[in-house]
């Protein structure tokens, strides 16, 4: 099968538009074939429809129900610890480090600049070593 993750009632999905940008919700209901309502009652998104050019599909699912009311939802959602399962995904771990990267001042860029040098000069110095034995041998 080529796709793993529908759009389907329960599904969590990443708001990467709009006003609530950053924040996960769970669909509650399909209103077409380019909007959904979305609840997020435990990470402050309110009950609204959002178009799918605005969401983005994660791999958890949760059991609710079609137009399941915001209680229903946030006890399902704190239950299943999706918040605790989001923070350690890659996914969460890759925005994390973008946006710590993208708020370093000058100074932070230039130490990161030379750790990595460092780093790229140790990793050059080891890789010249086992060349010149692997020529021997």
């Amino acid at each position: 099968m080529i796709f793993t993750k529908f759009v389907e009632i329960g599904r969590v999905v990443y708001i990467s538009k709009g006003k609530n940008e950053g924040k996960l919700a769970v669909i509650t209901n399909v209103v077409d074939g380019n909007k959904v309502l979305v609840d997020g009652p435990s990470t402050g998104v309110p009950r609204s429809v959002r178009n799918f050019k605005d969401l983005q599909l994660t791999k958890f699912k949760l059991p609710v129900r079609v137009g399941q009311r915001t209680g229903g939802v946030k006890k399902i959602f704190d239950e299943a610890g999706i918040i605790s399962k989001w923070n350690e995904s890659s996914w969460a771990k890759g925005i994390e480090k973008r946006t710590l990267r993208a708020n370093l001042n000058d100074f932070e860029r230039f130490k990161v600049l030379r750790v990595k040098q460092l780093r790229n000069r140790i990793i050059r110095a080891e890789a010249g070593k086992l060349r010149k034995a692997a020529k021997k041998a």
